[in-house]
């Protein structure tokens, strides 16, 4: 056992790797090293720094970088606004400036100088970069144009109407009037709207072409019953207004007739001697009352007789001998060409038939002479 421990165990003083230690390599003491040992960047504090720092190991980040304030290259911050007591104006934001172009009539670049935009006066306006001269709603546009510009340039109409294309459901051409004799350009203006399918607006001033403009933009959002005539839903009021429509008949026609019978439709049963009788009303409006009640709804109109050309064949059958014979008319003469082209045809006919008959005669021994049957077909053809 022991011989075996002392295989195992090695010597203390040989095969033993001795690391040397810092001092010993770079041949300090233990107190000169501590001494000489590199130190950390710790820069000069300030002496109130210095002094708050000396009781507490541990200082804040603004004590510990407080010398920077004390450099060159440190500058105070700039001071806080102070708040001001006049209230600030609203900052126009993207959607201020939407609903202020929705509310607004949207007037093209190409309109600026234009006098009618001096009459826009009960409604906003605002130009923008826009196909159309002007924008009255999300679906409805207009185009401005006088008929002294359409005698200068007859085609604008029509290339800016194109140019629109199909982009709004109302399209209105504002046509301002400012010449004496309107016949001929209006009626090429109302020709290319009604083809576009645009609405025709003509004003005779630059007031009520502005007064158009106002008006469509005030209505735009509103339904049509504000400008539907409003008839009240009672009989009186229903039974007033049926009777009105009829031509010289007035309300006080109406309270006489409906005291006097009672109902429309003894009314319209009534005689013309009957209506005579109530007062007030004349043998006009008697008139009128009674073949409005007794007239069909439909109207029979005469049909006009029409007259049918004949074909030429019809007049070639009914056409008299002494037509015929009149020389220097056209159908004679055509009448002339064809009958001496046909014959010539059935010359030229005959002649072949008379080949074929001597051909054949002579065939048959019999010479050159021609059997009676063929001759008669020959006369005939003749």
């Amino acid at each position: 056992m022991d011989g075996q421990q002392g295989r195992q165990r090695p010597e203390s003083g040989k095969n033993l790797i001795k690391i040397p230690s810092y001092q010993e390599v770079f041949g300090t003491t233990s107190s000169s090293s501590s001494s000489s040992a590199p130190t950390s960047y710790n820069p000069p504090l300030p002496a109130a720094a210095a002094a708050a720092a000396a009781p507490s190991s541990s200082s804040s980040f603004s004590e510990a970088f407080s010398f920077l304030k004390s450099s060159e290259f440190y500058s105070p911050p700039p001071a806080p606004p102070q708040p001001s007591t006049a209230p600030r104006p609203p900052v126009a934001g993207p959607s201020t400036a939407a609903s202020q172009s929705k509310n607004a009539i949207l007037v093209s670049n190409r309109q600026k100088g234009n006098p009618l935009l001096k009459h826009i006066r009960n409604a906003r306006w605002t130009f923008a970069d826009i196909v159309p001269d002007y924008v009255i709603g999300q679906s409805s546009c207009a185009l401005y144009i006088s008929l002294r510009y359409h005698l200068l340039h007859p085609d604008y109409l029509y290339y800016r109407i194109r140019e629109l294309q199909k982009n709004f459901k109302l399209r209105v051409i504002l046509c301002h009037i400012d010449i004496e004799d309107v016949v001929k350009p209006l009626h090429e203006v109302t020709r290319t709207s009604l083809l576009h399918d645009c609405t025709l607006l003509c004003g005779w001033s630059l007031e009520e072409c502005g007064r158009y403009l106002e008006t469509i933009k005030v209505f735009e959002n509103k339904p049509a019953d504000s400008i539907r005539e409003h008839t009240d839903s009672d009989y009186l009021s229903r039974f007033t207004h049926a009777l009105t429509s009829i031509r010289r008949v007035n309300k006080t026609d109406v309270i006489t007739l409906g005291s006097s019978f009672g109902s429309l439709s003894r009314i319209m049963d009534a005689s013309m001697e009957e209506l005579a009788r109530c007062p007030g009303i004349g043998e006009r409006k008697v008139k009128r009352l009674y073949d409005t009640f007794h007239e069909p709804f439909k109207r029979v109109t005469p049909r006009p007789n029409l007259v049918v050309p004949d074909t030429p064949d019809r007049e070639k059958a009914n056409c008299t001998p002494d037509a015929a014979e009149k020389p220097g008319a056209s159908n004679n003469k055509k009448g002339s060409d064809v009958k001496s082209a046909l014959t010539a045809a059935f010359a030229k006919y005959s002649e072949k038939i008379r080949s074929q008959g001597r051909d054949a005669a002579n065939d048959a021994g019999e010479g050159t002479s021609i059997s009676p049957m063929e001759g008669d077909k020959t006369k005939q053809l003749d």
